[in-house]
């Protein structure tokens, strides 16, 4: 069956004025039209594909037409629903019936707007999470309402404009399944193996992107609503910490509902409901968790780790906060490293220690469970205080060098050995090390009566004793300015000087942490600093 029929042709002869034709030409017009559509319509459909649609539409045929040279059809439009008639008494023929336009109406209608042109500008979305109030946002309104489907309607210049409502993300029924089961294993299954599987699959998966937004809600959730189950704290901080080690997935975003919970788990005043619970553990694992965000995304966020630390540093300096509270904070600036510790704790450590003796003696706190929270705090200050010190002695391992010279001492006197022992001349002079001062006055423990005592006098501050400290004197000013002549010999000065600041305040530090831990600080000690002490 042919897809022109004869009637076709002979009705558009007629229309030309050609009525008598035979039915071989007929014939032979009819499939030549039909080969010519065919091949049209195959281009047209070749359009479509390259458009990525699945609907044919007119200008895909008239793509097609340009292609084969042949002039479009104009009048016609994609939007525009063309109707057919049946033509009367032909079963097969049908007509487009259009509508007669008067000329008149046609020259005096107003013109249409000119088209926009294409063009490309940029905006910005937001600016540190708050949305800009410019005409290319979407209004408030909009993002207040619920999203109903409704549109609304702004009007500038007398034009409607219909805006759509922002559209909710809604992940795959097979990520949905996913994110119901490991809702499940969190809340109710948390010590199975099942779990421990499940934190592998959000530590490793790369196809978790979409449900990011919904495990932070979740977590944010469950932590608000059950301070007082530890089972469901842990899994929620395990599960925090397997979203962070994925590497596949953008969390950065969504930072600002994490930190929260995370922070809550750390500082907050009471976690668990029962006396048993270790609580202890959650928060040196929350600390932990903070620790490792404030390096990862600290340099994409400026401001994350100053807040954090901020907040600490409130919680650790009140009075008012419980004991577990000033032990989560404690443990918080310890884990973000030996220099948090060194310039926010140490300093507060003596009026801090002389509030805390209170609670660790039997003496002035008969409730067993808060001496028990006092000496767990004392831990964290001994912890933190003593992996600043550990810090400070790896980075400066001359602070507690043994002597460079053979040292016996015999009846408090001191006596040494130079071997191939010569005078002294002026080119000598400029080749041998810094002078040198040994301290050999004390014992093991002991303390100078006034810590700064040493220090201003050129010894370390650190413990006196049998062992001998070496350490390099401070040029003077005057003198290094003089002799220095600038040039190289000016910046050996300027690094001698910034090495012996740094001697001293370690010493400083030794001093004062050996004076509020005693000997506790040996265990922190290296063990070539050690022995030094032996």
């Amino acid at each position: 069956m042919r897809l022109v029929p004869k009637e076709s042709i002979e009705v558009l002869a007629q229309t030309i004025g050609v009525s008598n034709l035979s039915p071989d030409v007929t014939d032979e017009l009819a499939s030549d039209v039909e080969y010519h559509l065919q091949e049209i319509m195959q281009e047209a459909i070749k359009c479509m594909r390259h458009s990525k649609r699945t609907a044919l539409t007119v200008d895909d045929v008239d793509s097609a037409l340009k292609l084969r040279n042949v002039e479009p059809i104009y009048g016609f439009a994609s939007s525009d629903a063309p109707r057919f008639k049946r033509a009367a008494g032909h079963n097969g023929l049908f007509y487009i019936d259009e509508k007669d336009v008067e000329f008149k109406e046609v020259i005096d209608a107003p013109l249409p707007r000119a088209p926009l042109d294409t063009s490309v500008s940029a905006h910005w979305l937001a600016i540190e999470g708050v949305q800009p109030a410019i005409p290319e946002n979407p209004p408030f309104e909009a993002l207040t309402m619920a999203s109903d489907g409704k549109r609304y309607e702004n009007r500038e210049d007398g034009i409607s404009i219909d805006i759509k409502l922002p559209i909710k993300s809604v992940p795959s029924r097979e990520l949905q399944l996913y994110f119901d089961k490991i809702r499940e294993l969190t809340v109710s299954k948390s010590d199975s193996v099942l779990f421990n599987q499940a934190l592998v699959s959000l530590a490793t998966d790369s196809g978790l992107h979409p449900l990011i937004p919904y495990f932070t809600q979740f977590i944010a959730d469950e932590v608000t609503r059950n301070l007082s189950k530890i089972s469901l704290l842990f899994a929620l901080v395990r599960v925090a910490g397997s979203l962070l080690q994925n590497p596949h997935v953008h969390i950065e975003p969504y930072l600002h509902q994490l930190m929260p919970s995370i922070i809550t788990c750390l500082v907050t005043k009471r976690l668990g409901n029962r006396l048993t619970d270790n609580h202890w553990e959650l928060r040196n694992m929350s600390a932990s968790l903070v620790a490792s965000i404030c390096k990862r995304y600290g340099h994409v966020y400026h401001n994350l780790q100053p807040r954090v630390i901020r907040t600490l540093v409130h919680a650790f300096l009140d009075p008012k906060k419980s004991l577990p509270q000033h032990y989560g904070a404690i443990k918080g600036l310890a884990a973000l490293g030996p220099s948090v510790v060194r310039l926010l704790i140490i300093p507060n450590l003596e009026p801090y220690l002389q509030l805390l003796s209170s609670e660790l003696l039997l003496e002035n706190q008969r409730n067993e469970i808060k001496r028990l929270e006092a000496w767990r705090v004392y831990g964290a200050l001994l912890s933190a205080a003593g992996l600043c010190m550990y810090n400070r002695l790896k980075m400066l391992p001359k602070l507690l060098a043994p002597p460079t010279r053979a040292v016996w001492k015999t009846n408090r006197k001191v006596k040494m050995v130079m071997p191939n022992k010569r005078r002294a001349s002026s080119d000598n002079l400029m080749q041998q090390p810094p002078l040198k001062r040994i301290a050999t006055e004390g014992m093991i423990g002991g303390m100078p009566p006034n810590p700064m005592q040493g220090v201003a006098s050129g010894f370390s501050g650190a413990v006196g004793g049998p062992g001998v400290a070496v350490l390099r004197q401070l040029p003077s000013e005057g003198t290094s300015g003089r002799d220095a002549g600038g040039g190289p010999a000016l910046k050996t000065s300027n690094a001698l000087a910034q090495a012996w600041k740094e001697d001293v305040n370690a010493g400083h530090l030794l001093a004062s942490l050996f004076e509020y831990f005693g000997e506790s600080m040996f265990c922190f000690t290296p063990k070539p600093e050690l022995s030094f002490f032996l």
